[in-house]
């Protein structure tokens, strides 16, 4: 059991009492406590982030629960429990997910190639050079498969990089977006006129293969993604408030999204309001809203061996491939690195698994963990990681886009939960 006393926080006004939830799971309560007071002291105090709601599971129990701030900083709503973020590419492995389903009932193969299913990326070719007459292109040394769709490996990349030509026509052509007509079927065949940055297996960048994926998963099923992900994940695990849009009888759980704009937080009016309308493209690499308590369960699920509560999801033996290092030759994420971009993930020595950085070594990562440690974020700083070594899982949400903290209070969690296990 555990008591929970909630303190809310907005820059350095306090409100309520201080947060403490106690549990075992071998963790050291004292310092629990100072995990706490960093996330208030050293980020919501200072106003660095509008808010902060964190989950640690151990052994098969709840061993830490906390929220703080508010949902609406300008308007003092506070911060519920059952608050609704924006994930973003914590989407992702939810994705593989599905995908990895399908390969359990014979309908995919991770050696399949993409064109399979398709047929519009069929002679897809790599972006070679500017000349005077225009773009030129050569062949791909092989074809995309689907596991260089699960691992960023596939040639594909994000309009928002802004590195390349190839970026450049991603962004011209403007179909990473919720509202596009057509939804995936539209977003597939646009992308299909686009080269690619590189040949499959050549080199790691992050990019819309989820979506891809989420397409395949919707060709394959003979259902929308969404309706897939509904009744096939979400419905089974009791993740209430997971989806692609928040419907109106929960807005008001639907946190605001801050940006970090010349180093003030500020309320992002566009995002904040975007979620709330079902999308026409239900991306697989961005699209979702969860809860604390949701993904909890996603990740309770694959510490579990791909069952909760009763409900299976996926076998033990697939689960193990979210902490496989599956990229080619077993290289490490540093050594694929698309050259000039990816870095500032800060996960050179670290592997890549089902939609998911995957620790190889927590030398090499210079960080505290497992091997085999499986993790991923979003792009509003949200957070978490399973550890089937020390039967863990974590989830972290907050709402703020383009903070310089993102990648720090990753690494700084980790310190702080591993620092906190006393047997």
């Amino acid at each position: 059991m555990f008591d929970v006393v909630r303190r809310v926080y907005s820059g350095r006004e306090m409100r309520d009492e201080i947060m403490s939830a106690t549990g075992s799971g071998g963790f050291s309560q004292d310092r629990l406590a100072y995990l706490d007071r960093v996330l208030v002291e050293r980020y919501l105090e200072p106003g660095d982030i509008p808010c902060a709601a964190i989950q640690i599971w151990r052994r098969g129990e709840l061993a830490h629960v906390g929220t703080w701030g508010y949902l609406d900083v300008e308007r003092r709503i506070p911060l519920p429990d059952n608050a609704i973020y924006r994930i973003y590419s914590m989407t992702k492995p939810i994705t593989g997910a599905a995908v990895l389903m399908l390969m359990e009932q014979g309908l995919i193969d991770l050696a399949d190639d993409v064109e399979r299913f398709v047929p519009a990326f069929k002679g897809i070719a790599v972006f070679d050079e500017v000349g005077q007459v225009g773009s030129r292109t050569r062949p791909t040394g092989r074809k995309m498969r689907i596991v260089d769709l699960l691992t960023h490996t596939s040639g594909l990349t994000y309009e928002w990089m802004g590195c390349s030509p190839v970026d450049a026509a991603y962004l011209e052509a403007n179909i990473v977006r919720r509202d596009l007509p057509g939804g995936l079927d539209a977003f597939v065949s646009a992308l299909s006129k686009i080269p690619l940055e590189f040949s499959p297996g050549e080199h790691w960048n992050y990019s819309v293969s989820m979506d891809v994926l989420a397409y395949i998963v919707q060709v394959v099923s003979g259902m929308s993604f969404g309706e897939f992900l509904r009744t096939r994940i979400f419905e089974p695990l009791k993740m209430v408030d997971t989806a692609h849009y928040c419907p109106p009888d929960k807005v008001e759980r639907l946190t605001s999204c801050y940006e970090v704009r010349d180093g003030t937080l500020m309320r992002d009016d566009r995002r904040t309001g975007m979620f709330s309308s079902p999308a026409s493209l239900e991306e697989g690499g961005a699209g979702l809203l969860s809860t604390t308590e949701d993904y909890a369960r996603f990740c309770r699920m694959l510490l579990g061996g791909g069952t909760l509560d009763g409900a299976r999801v996926l076998s033990p033996k697939t689960v193990k491939l979210f902490s496989t290092n599956m990229l080619p030759e077993g290289r490490t994420l540093g050594a694929m690195y698309m050259p000039g971009r990816g870095t500032a993930m800060r996960m050179d020595g670290d592997g890549f698994s089902i939609c998911c950085g995957v620790t190889l070594s927590s030398g090499q990562k210079h960080a505290l963990g497992s091997a085999g440690d499986f993790y991923w974020s979003g792009a509003p700083m949200t957070q978490f990681w399973v550890d089937p070594a020390e039967d863990l899982a974590v989830v972290f949400m907050t709402q703020v886009m383009g903070s310089p903290h993102h990648f720090r209070i990753a690494r700084i969690l980790r310190s702080l939960v591993y620092g906190s296990i006393a047997t």
